[in-house]
């Protein structure tokens, strides 16, 4: 590795995060022992809130800013981040790691910590969900519904999230949605619908194979029904939907309201039940540092 100009790094750790025995705060520390670049870590507490974060940034003003964590701690960076000029890094320590995965960093310490060295920049979109950012994926009904699951069950991890969807896809939970896209209004019923500015969730199910993080759209999924050949389809072959049964729509702007309270979650994040979404595209928002290869993945 060839190192750069001497660079202050600040990392945003979540000791919360992830299922392994890795301790990112000792790899970072023995990455940088060496080189001339200049670290703090900040790890986050229950009393950590955006403003905090944000004064600890200005008062060390980093080249980078790193997230240490799942998406949720991703997306708790990049609120930290809008309207400032410093690029955003990513090391993958939470469970699914879903824009991790999207963006190709490996879940090996030291590869991930390169890019941090070697990667680029790129100016991606982000959407505005009920006031809340969304990074990588959000959702209604029934992945949400899971996410409850398995935020209260012991066992952790994909099988848990795994053990999660089974508890409640015999429920089959249907929804019935007023939804506007620009003009157009559909009712709808579902058992799921996305709000995607990636294409896969960290599983690796790609649930949204036109997905491109850069562009000034983001997509919504309606999942009609619950089919074993369109769950392998995701998880597989990633062929086309039937329309049938998965639809997608592309916006910059979208509005939901439901007939009755739904499950709903962010980036990983189970926010409770709502009867209405809105959400809206904030375009170029965030510079995010990656590995240089293709943000968006094209169906096979």
């Amino acid at each position: 590795m060839t190192e750069k100009n001497s660079l202050k790094l600040f990392f945003i750790i979540n000791p919360k995060s992830g299922s392994t025995n890795i301790d990112w705060a000792v790899e970072i520390t023995q990455y940088f022992a060496s080189l001339t670049h200049t670290i703090q870590l900040y790890p986050l507490t229950h009393t950590c809130n955006v403003e905090t974060i944000k004064q600890k940034i200005k008062l060390f003003a980093p080249h980078q800013v790193v997230a240490v964590g799942g998406d949720g701690t991703i997306k708790l960076a990049a609120e930290c981040l809008i309207n400032t000029n410093i690029p955003l890094g990513v090391l993958p320590a939470g469970s699914a790691n879903g824009l991790a995965k999207e963006l190709g960093i490996s879940p090996i310490p030291q590869k991930a910590i390169d890019v941090l060295l070697e990667g680029y920049t790129k100016k991606i979109h982000i959407t505005r969900i009920n006031n809340h950012l969304c990074i990588h994926l959000s959702d209604i009904g029934l992945n949400a519904y899971a996410m409850k699951k398995f935020k209260n069950q012991n066992r952790r991890g994909m099988l848990g999230y795994f053990f999660a969807c089974l508890k409640v896809l015999w429920q089959n939970p249907v929804m019935e949605i007023n939804m506007k896209i620009g003009n157009e209004i559909i009712e709808i019923t579902a058992a799921m619908i996305v709000i995607a500015n990636a294409t896969k969730y960290g599983t690796g199910a790609v649930i949204n194979p036109i997905g491109q993080l850069d562009d000034d759209e983001f997509e919504v999924v309606v999942v009609k029904k619950i089919s074993l050949r369109e769950m392998f389809k995701m998880v597989f072959s990633h062929k086309t939907y039937d329309p049938d049964k998965t639809e997608i729509f592309q916006t910059n702007a979208l509005s939901i309201r439901s007939l009755k309270r739904v499950h709903f979650q962010i980036d990983g994040e189970y926010l409770g039940k709502v009867k209405a979404v809105n959400a809206v595209l904030i375009p170029h928002a965030v510079e995010i540092i990656m590995p240089d290869q293709p943000l968006s993945i094209s169906p096979t």
